[in-house]
């Protein structure tokens, strides 16, 4: 495998150097995650400018999401053939062509087009950071490293909106990829100087290339039929089930082929016995035998419904400030970032809780903020104080800042270095799955004559079932650990 290790002696980094490490996968992280909504008050923009139909145009927001899900299933795989430097660096330099790619589209379709290399950029970008950070903070650490890289995670989506909303009241739409360059192109060149060596290239493992016919498309489909059960509120239609149902299919596909290939070598820490290099098979692309480690089992299932329950919630939220308020889009981005402020600065907190009391009981007590922030939203109605909607999300945003990372975090504890890259796409996978089913579960309740306050209950509902793995991966974090794979 190739894997960067801290120093050369595979110590952990120091907090100097762990801190620029960071830093540079932060900024690469907000650029991809600030796409994924800076465009979305800009759709009825750009179909006025380009000449498209909604049902053309909406693709911009579609396409990019679709990219996103079917290039992560891969960069496990890349992590370790190319390193998670090289990866991290290639990515962002595709995500920023890409870029430059849609500022300079001159039709609808150049557009989707280019949002498309954004997305198989921007899909490596994360977990390839979150890699970078897993094998260098070193355990007396992770927790606020981790907490640091997760910043982009709450905070971009509420501020996308909000400067969606300026650049096209200040110069034009073009202006929402052109903000890109810069960023990116100062990204790269800390990348550069400042994240850790890439060691020479060991032996590769081959790429698991049926693996990835499989889970590819499967997630691609699965999302694309819960975003157009989204946002067509059509549930029934084969336009939204017949896809859902195919991905469905190919990723069950896959977790069958997955289960009968041989333990990766990275994975299984380069044993001899059943691994890739004896079977003369390629490795699954995901490992899904991760999921017999009780940590990161526990750490995937709350992460799948954590994921459901804040998707789920950010969905409804600007609709009903929009619909039910009547607030003009830049207005609403400037309501809803209270929200995210208070995720970023109750998750750099947490980030130092996770080290002194373990991941997994922060999870669990932040869910006590989470619920109470959705079962005050679940009682909006069109005369709501903005007082009591301000403070239900500020519950809201501080639960969610202390439970998302953590719950990531948790399942590194017990992890090999070798391991980690592999768990990483395995847990992005499953937290993108669990905010598309989240979205698809409002949606679904909209569009059967729900008010607003009672969709906020889908979210709700999730977050309640979150307790269980929290319960779990609460125990785990408690349980000693004399594991080796810990020295990172």
């Amino acid at each position: 495998m190739t894997a960067e290790a801290a120093s050369p002696t595979g110590a952990a980094a120091p907090p100097a150097r762990l801190g620029a490490i960071a830093g540079v996968v932060v900024l690469g992280a907000f650029l991809t995650i600030l796409d994924t909504t800076v465009v979305n008050v800009a759709i009825d923009t750009l179909g006025r400018e380009l000449g498209a139909s909604l049902a053309t145009i909406q693709w911009v927001a579609t396409g990019y999401l679709l990219a996103l899900a079917a290039t992560i299933p891969v960069t496990g795989w890349a992590s370790d053939r190319f390193g998670a430097k090289r990866l991290f660096a290639a990515a962002l330099a595709l995500f920023t062509a890409g870029s430059a790619l849609a500022a300079a589209a001159w039709s609808a379709e150049a557009l989707i087009a280019a949002r498309v290399v954004q997305g198989i950029g921007g899909g490596a970008v994360l977990p390839a950071g979150i890699t970078l950070i897993g094998i260098t903070a070193g355990p007396e650490r992770m927790g606020r490293a981790m907490s640091a890289v997760g910043v982009p995670m709450l905070l971009a989506p509420a501020l996308g909106p909000v400067l969606g909303g300026l650049l096209l009241d200040a110069v034009s739409w073009r202006w929402l990829f052109l903000v890109n360059l810069p960023i990116g192109l100062v990204a790269l060149a800390l990348a550069a100087r400042l994240l850790p060596p890439t060691p020479p290239p060991q032996p590769a493992e081959r790429l698991d290339l049926r693996g990835l016919v499989l889970l590819s498309p499967g997630m691609a489909l699965l999302v694309f039929g819960l975003s157009k059960t989204a946002s067509s509120g059509a549930p029934t239609r084969a336009a939204a089930l017949a896809p859902a149902l195919a991905g469905l299919s190919l990723l069950a596909l896959f977790a069958a082929h997955a289960l009968r290939r041989p333990a990766s070598d990275a994975t299984a820490g380069g044993a001899a016995s059943g691994g890739a290099a004896t079977s003369g098979r390629a490795p699954a692309l995901l490992d899904l035998r991760l999921l017999r480690t009780p940590s990161v089992a526990a750490s995937a299932a709350t992460l799948l419904l954590l994921g459901g329950a804040f998707l789920g919630a950010l969905f409804l939220l600007p609709l009903y400030l929009q619909q039910a308020r009547g607030e003009a889009p830049l207005d609403t981005g400037l309501l809803l970032l209270g929200q995210g402020l208070s995720a970023a600065v109750a998750m750099h907190l947490a980030g130092r809780a996770a080290e002194r009391f373990g991941a997994g009981r922060v999870v669990l007590a932040g869910l006590l903020p989470f619920a109470l922030g959705l079962a005050g939203l679940t009682q909006v109605t069109a005369t709501t104080s903005y007082v009591a909607l301000e403070a239900a999300l500020a519950s809201f945003g501080i639960g969610m800042g202390v439970t998302m990372m953590p719950a990531m975090t948790a399942a590194f504890r017990t992890l090999a270095r070798p391991q980690v890259a592999r768990a990483t796409a395995l847990l992005t996978i499953v937290q993108r799955l669990g905010s598309s089913l989240g979205v698809a579960l409002v949606a679904v309740a909209l569009e059967r004559g729900a008010t607003f306050g009672d969709a906020f209950r889908w979210p709700l509902l999730l977050a309640l079932l979150a307790v269980v793995p929290a319960l779990l991966l609460a125990r785990e974090a408690a349980a000693p650990d004399d594991r080796e794979s810990v020295s990172l």
